[in-house]
């Protein structure tokens, strides 16, 4: 995903196969003697330059008369059937994507980098639920990641932290392909714009909010049914258990009450991760080039950075979407509805700690999380867009 899309790695990374350059001295080649005089010099000079001129070497720089004269490039004497091959152009880079298959290769790279981040993370996202909580059950307050772990493992069941775990990949194939391809499409757009030809940190900012509009509107329910499967003694015996009860006391209205506040959280959340994203790729990687060290390294430092920035809204999203009963009980009647009233209520119940509530388990989630998804989404564009290049030169 990084800037410079349609620059190739030549044009950035040292000197492409352009012209052979090479220079005569006087005496230094076949056809004059070790006493040949000055005519004879003279002679075999001119006679270089017209078997050059008339296509018997290759691109050249030739002196005669004490001047020298630059040379067309010719076929050269091995260009048959005999001779050596023409060198090949390079491969472009990964990210001078073919015209015309942008759009699904990204959606697919994309679709395939959120399943397996969601799912590979999916316990670490369990205890950040719990530990956000804000009147957690006794025997749900824990110290650490590690030790909730072990825990939930012991007290609940191994399988219970992966508890929601199939609505979370299903919504994210689909939203993870929309945002990344989106990302894609409008950085590019506004990067020329902006900055013709380089990259442009407001670009990627830009492109990234607009991306996450997408994003939450297609993952939003899924995030809803997922933390209520999370919550300490939750009521939901399956997914679908989940979501008719959801419907049925509270709506369809109830699967979008924190949509509002997911984006006044993931806006600046992902207009942080991807400006850092691409100024640590500008550092690790200039050339822009497949590289899974830089990709990993600089997804987890966005992650991390975008996800302790953003606790504070991350806790009242939390609320939202599981209308934590004691927190309902203590504070106000009715549901909680709307970022101010979250605001609130997190206050009421905890103070200004409580915003900051699980932020250790959500920089922990995010660093392996964002590293995952970087690390995925940048091998697949890479490999789909080498084959579609492969496709492209055997027609």
């Amino acid at each position: 995903m990084g800037s410079g899309e349609g620059r190739g790695s030549a044009g950035r990374g040292g000197r492409g196969p352009g012209r052979r350059r090479w220079r005569r001295r006087d005496g230094a080649g076949g056809g004059s003697g070790a006493g040949a005089g000055p005519g004879a010099r003279g002679g075999a000079e001119s006679g270089r330059v017209l078997l050059l001129l008339m296509g018997g070497g290759g691109a050249g720089r030739a002196r005669r008369g004490g001047a020298e004269t630059e040379v067309a490039p010719g076929p050269g004497p091995g260009a048959g059937p005999g001779g050596p091959e023409p060198r090949s152009p390079p491969a472009p880079d990964y990210e001078a994507l073919p015209q015309g298959a942008a759009v699904s290769t990204h959606m697919l790279a994309g679709a395939v980098a959120g399943v397996m981040e969601h799912c590979v993370m999916y316990p670490i996202d369990c205890v950040k639920t719990r530990m956000q909580s804000l009147q957690p059950e006794p025997a749900a307050r824990y110290r650490n990641v590690l030790e909730a772990l072990w825990r939930i493992a012991r007290t609940e069941g191994v399988w219970r932290p992966m508890r929601g775990l199939n609505i979370t990949a299903t919504g994210a194939g689909p939203a993870h392909a929309l945002y990344f391809a989106c990302y894609e499409k409008l950085k590019k757009t506004l990067s020329d714009v902006i900055h013709a030809g380089g990259n442009s940190h407001v670009a990627n900012g830009a492109a990234g909010c607009v991306a996450t509009l997408l994003h939450d509107a297609a993952m939003n329910p899924a995030e809803v049914v997922k933390q209520r499967m999370q919550m300490y003694n939750s009521p939901y015996q399956h997914v679908m258990d989940c979501v008719r009860a959801v419907w049925r006391n509270e709506g369809a209205g109830a699967f979008y009450r924190s949509y509002t506040t997911q984006l006044t959280m993931n806006i600046p959340f992902q207009a942080i991760h991807f400006m850092t994203y691409e100024f640590l790729q500008e550092q690790l990687n200039p050339h822009r080039q497949y590289n899974p060290g830089s990709h990993v390294v600089s997804g987890a430092c966005a992650g991390a950075v975008a996800a302790a920035a953003t606790t504070p809204l991350d806790v009242c999203k939390t609320l939202l979407n599981t209308q934590e009963s004691l927190a309902l009980s203590s504070n106000i009647s009715g549901h909680i509805t709307g970022m101010a009233n979250a605001f609130r209520t997190v206050y009421q119940v905890g103070g200004v700690t409580a915003y900051f509530r699980g932020v250790q388990a959500r920089v922990i989630f995010q660093m392996p999380s964002t590293a995952i998804a970087w690390s995925v989404y940048e091998f697949f564009k890479y490999i789909l867009t080498k084959r579609q290049e492969e496709r492209r030169a055997g027609k």
